[in-house]
């Protein structure tokens, strides 16, 4: 008996009819169901409920589609990479560390009330600043308000002084070229009362305040203040400069004053000689 066989040019023959199982397999695949649709900015592998990618929430009308639900899409990943990004950043002990840093820097924030300088950590700065308070005799906190006295009061230098018998004690900041006045009239020749001018808020008394008596006559606007034990005056308000201080320079302590320039000031015609003095209202100004 004699078979005939068919042969199908670039066919295997199992596949060369419809009735062969592989017509049928591909068939069944191309009728099979749509996949549902996932929600709008999540991928057909991305369930609900997981951070939103770039990639997920790209429109598929390219970068011309301008619809308000892909600006919304976007929003919330940035809000989502920010927020792994602090996690991951805060998370590890060089984070926290970082985050602590920034809270002791900044002082007081939200609220907060500012930390004692005492637990500042001052790292490299630490022998400097032991080595400052050393030099100066000064507790933690008198060397933070001596720098910070300093850096507001820049181009001047702190001098210290008092009376004869130490009840009365002040520090002033000025310069350290004095510019004192030698007036001539009643009182200050008695009383050799040569002074420099310096604003109230430069002036601060340290004791003795109970310590003093006040001598006023005519216009009582000048106040004579003198320590009631040793009777040395070291400061006072004068007439010329009310909002101010006089500060006698033979009471400063030692080692601050670099010059002394000396005008004189004729306080016998007190009220002409501050009324042509150009600059002497000026000097108890801030």
């Amino acid at each position: 008996m004699k078979h005939k066989l068919a042969f199908h040019w670039g066919k295997p023959a199992d596949s060369a009819g419809r009735d062969s199982p592989r017509y049928h397999s591909r068939c069944a695949r191309r009728r099979s169901p749509p996949r549902p649709a996932a929600p709008r900015g999540h991928s057909p592998a991305q369930p609900p409920g997981t951070p939103l990618s770039r990639a997920a929430i790209a429109p598929p009308g390219g970068r011309g589609h301008q619809g308000g639900e892909q600006h919304m899409g976007r929003a919330a990943a940035g809000n989502a990479r920010r927020s792994r990004r602090s996690s991951a950043a805060t998370a590890s002990p060089a984070g926290r560390n970082r985050r602590e840093r920034g809270k002791k820097a900044s002082g007081c924030r939200g609220g907060e009330q500012a930390l004692p300088a005492g637990t500042f950590d001052l790292g490299a700065q630490s022998e400097r600043w032991a080595a400052f308070q050393e030099r100066h005799r000064l507790s933690c906190e008198e060397a933070a308000r001596l720098l910070l006295d300093a850096y507001e009061h820049r181009g001047l230098v702190k001098h210290t002084g008092g009376c004869h018998c130490g009840a009365v004690r002040f520090e002033v900041w000025a310069s350290a070229d004095l510019h004192v006045f030698n007036c001539n009239c009643s009182i200050c020749t008695k009383k050799q009362n040569r002074h420099f001018i310096v604003p109230a808020s430069r002036f601060k008394l340290l004791k003795g305040a109970d310590n003093l008596t006040t001598y006023t006559f005519n216009t009582h606007r000048a106040q004579h203040t003198f320590c009631k034990t040793c009777g040395v005056q070291s400061f006072y308000t004068p007439r010329s400069n009310p909002d101010g201080y006089g500060i006698a320079p033979h009471c400063l302590d030692d080692g601050t004053v670099h010059s002394i320039v000396t005008e004189d000031i004729n306080g016998k015609e007190w009220e002409k000689a501050v009324k042509e003095h150009k600059t002497i209202r000026d000097m108890s100004k801030p």
